[in-house]
């Protein structure tokens, strides 16, 4: 019965490879007989990748408090027959595949998927399912990933392929907001595989025809704005921390960034007060800048000191400051680099031909992920989809859904890729 219900996909596959590329080294990866037998396993492992979805998301992995998800991985890991399977000091979970010539030794090419969520402790992860669509906070980011990397070792497995090189797998980190990549940022500065890594894929989010091969950086700041504060009425004409505050942000979004690269700032949380009828001792904005370029992020960042210095001085300067003067302090509350992988390099051309090779059209974009740190690091990477349909990440009704044939040939795009990076080793 399984190969009756697979034959319609493997036709599907060849038929892709023929129409699509033709004559390249994907396209003849995905042709092979070894290849054919991974994504059998894949379709008749289906069930199991689901299963393990669910286990996975049912298990709460708030900011900063994986922990649980974590050691649930890691014996997930330890079942998978991966060598040198452990937690390092940071909470990344990881195990290694040997290479046919490397033999566990390195260099390594990494497939990671983060296990963090962006949800609260105490969000209900239920799993709720209608047909084949699953539905719960943190299920497509990134939940789905950490199943689909398993599924990666047992097609491998399965088919006795060999890769030249040695495999890393890892659930990793700190991917999501404050976490601020600290997951990745320990594996490729502190870690024991400092160093060691040659390749890496950051499999995020769901579409197999996304290739992310840009990082787009962020500077984000927590900037606190105090005054001598006074009543609104007998202290009137004093400086107030507001009117510098407003200033900042009037003069912030009279910039114009740069379109290409694509350069943006937000003012995006505040508060601050006790009365409405008092003049504010202290009052605080939050602000998010972001760029495909390190450049460019740079210089809007020295662009924003100079704002708050000048509209701290400009409210000094125009109102009463005997009870003292306003001033301000910007709180550096998340940094993330940017950088880019070369459109020449064999990551990127291996997947973009992967993705081909599977009936796909390439989408080449700039994003915000795990990749962002080796490609700062001039360490070739990408970020992949882990082969779906899904919606409403970051929402409590985040979806994907799990219908067997498409679900199957997107996979197959991640398999693919890592494969070609990694090398099959001929029989």
């Amino acid at each position: 019965m399984r190969l009756i219900a697979f034959a319609p996909l493997l036709a599907a596959l060849h038929l892709a490879t023929g129409a699509a590329a033709a004559g390249s080294p994907a396209a003849d990866l995905v042709a092979s007989p070894a290849f054919q037998a991974a994504v059998a396993k894949l379709d008749a492992d289906h069930d199991r990748t689901v299963a393990d979805i669910i286990t996975l998301t049912e298990i709460p992995a708030p900011p900063f408090k994986e922990t649980a998800r974590a050691q649930a991985y890691l014996a997930m890991l330890k079942a998978h027959g991966l060598t040198d399977v452990e937690m390092d000091p940071e909470g990344n979970v990881m195990g290694v595949r040997p290479g046919a010539r490397t033999k566990g030794q390195g260099p390594y090419v990494v497939l990671a998927a983060h296990l963090d969520t962006v949800f609260p402790e105490g969000t209900d992860v239920k799993v709720r399912r209608e047909g084949t669509k699953l539905m719960a906070p943190g299920i497509g980011d990134d939940t789905r990933s950490l199943a689909v990397l398993l599924a990666y070792v047992r097609a491998m497995d399965a088919a006795r392929i060999t890769t030249t090189a040695d495999v890393l797998v890892v659930g990793n980190v700190g991917e999501e907001g404050a976490g601020d990549l600290r997951g990745t940022r320990y594996l490729f500065n502190q870690g024991r595989y400092k160093g060691k890594i040659s390749a890496f894929f950051s499999m995020d989010g769901n579409d197999p025809a996304h290739l992310v091969d840009k990082g787009v950086g962020s500077k984000r700041y927590h900037v606190i704005f105090r005054g001598p504060g006074g009543h609104s009425y007998g202290a009137f004409g004093m400086v107030n921390p507001m009117a510098a505050m407003s200033k900042a942000v009037v003069d912030l979004y009279a910039i114009k960034p740069p379109a290409k690269p694509k350069t943006t700032y937000s003012a995006s949380v505040t508060g601050g007060g006790t009365s409405v009828n008092a003049i504010p001792a202290e009052v605080f904005m939050d602000f998010d800048m972001r760029s495909e370029s390190a450049a460019e992020l740079a210089q809007l960042d020295t662009r924003l000191q100079a704002i708050l210095a000048q509209s701290v001085e400009a409210e000094n300067g125009a109102r009463a400051t005997g009870f003292g003067k306003v001033t301000v302090e910007a709180k550096v509350i998340g940094e993330r680099p940017a950088g880019q992988t070369d459109a020449k390099a064999a990551i990127v051309t291996a997947t973009h031909d992967a993705i081909t090779a599977l009936g796909y059209a390439p989408v080449h974009q700039a994003s915000s992920t795990d990749a962002n740190v080796p490609m700062s690091l001039g360490i070739p990477a990408v970020t992949i989809g882990s082969g779906g349909k899904g919606g409403r990440a970051h929402a409590l009704d985040e979806w994907i859904d799990v219908e067997k044939g498409p679900s199957v040939k997107g996979m197959s795009v991640g398999l693919a890729a890592l494969l070609s990076v990694a090398g099959v080793e001929k029989p």
